[in-house]
């Protein structure tokens, strides 16, 4: 067995933990998520549907400043494996969305590692990290998630192929990123990861041009955008980040009809697809969409 081979074999040892979590949505999340976001309107209140995405602000770790890593990351081990590769990234989600959480539920979450798998990347190995998420509220499902988190090595690059440059969509809405919106967005997630905030440590010591947008922050503007273009927002929602994008300059949010969805995606201009997302609504709203 190679040392790679034997590195795999313990990290799969994590396949099957899990963790629970109880959290409330409170209305003062839900107004700073509302406010964060520039969505039009008074923000939801007590019992009225919560902005949807909103789940992935909730219970997030709380361990000491002093335990975080040098990228502010949590130390490695605990629920997640211990995966040796320095860079972290989410690199893409699957949700389906049972019913609406509504301001003041208390939200039950249910995680458990359900992959661990090498590949080679362009750049060198990945470690990709399957965890699926089963929320909750008074024992009734209502989001279920398979997210995807990828580890690589220190050097930068996509994770695929290069992509072509992006044409724009049959809809598209220009976005100004901006240092206040990746901190607020940061702040909500309680997340420490220094690429978004830290210009210096960005650049210095992760060699990128500029802050990086999150690739959660660009699935929440997307799933925005899909559901102002139906009027309501989606039951099934993916998506998968291809490069990153910056704080550098504006972006676009793009979308195309595909059946009785909507195909999305996020570029800065004259660059390729950074992240790409799919759409979809249950029978009910297609027939009245």
């Amino acid at each position: 067995m190679s040392a790679q081979d034997a590195d795999l074999a313990h990290l799969r040892g994590w396949i099957g933990r899990e963790e629970t979590y109880i959290a409330e949505v409170t209305e003062d999340l839900v107004a700073r998520f509302h406010a964060t976001l520039d969505r039009p309107g008074a923000p939801p209140r007590r019992g009225e549907a919560a902005p949807r995405l909103i789940h992935h602000c909730l219970a997030p770790q709380t361990v000491p400043t002093a335990s975080l890593a040098e990228d502010g990351h949590p130390q490695r081990g605990g629920f997640l494996p211990p995966v040796p590769l320095p860079r972290r990234m989410w690199a893409g989600s699957t949700v389906r969305f049972h019913r609406d959480i509504r301001v003041g539920d208390a939200v039950e979450r249910r995680s458990r590692i359900a992959d661990v798998a090498l590949k080679e990347g362009r750049t060198g190995p990945l470690c990709f990290v399957t965890v699926e998420h089963a929320l909750s509220v008074g024992g009734e499902p209502v989001i279920g998630e398979r997210q995807d988190i990828v580890y690589r090595g220190a050097e930068g690059g996509t994770l695929g192929k290069p992509a072509p440059v992006s044409a724009p969509g049959h809809h598209s809405r220009a976005v100004e990123p901006g240092a206040p919106l990746l901190f607020r967005y940061s702040a909500l997630l309680f997340f420490a990861h220094r690429i978004h905030y830290d210009r210096r440590y960005a650049m210095e010591v992760e060699h990128y041009p500029g802050l990086v947008v999150h690739g959660p922050l660009q699935a929440v503007l997307l799933l925005n955008f899909a559901a102002d273009l139906r009027g309501a927002p989606p039951d099934r929602f993916s998506f998968r980040s291809g490069a990153p994008l910056f704080d550098d300059g504006p972006f676009t949010l793009n979308a195309d009809e595909s059946g009785d969805g909507l195909t999305l995606w996020t570029a800065s201009p004259g660059g390729s697809a950074a992240m790409r997302a799919e759409a979809g609504w249950g029978e009910a709203l297609r027939g009245a969409a």
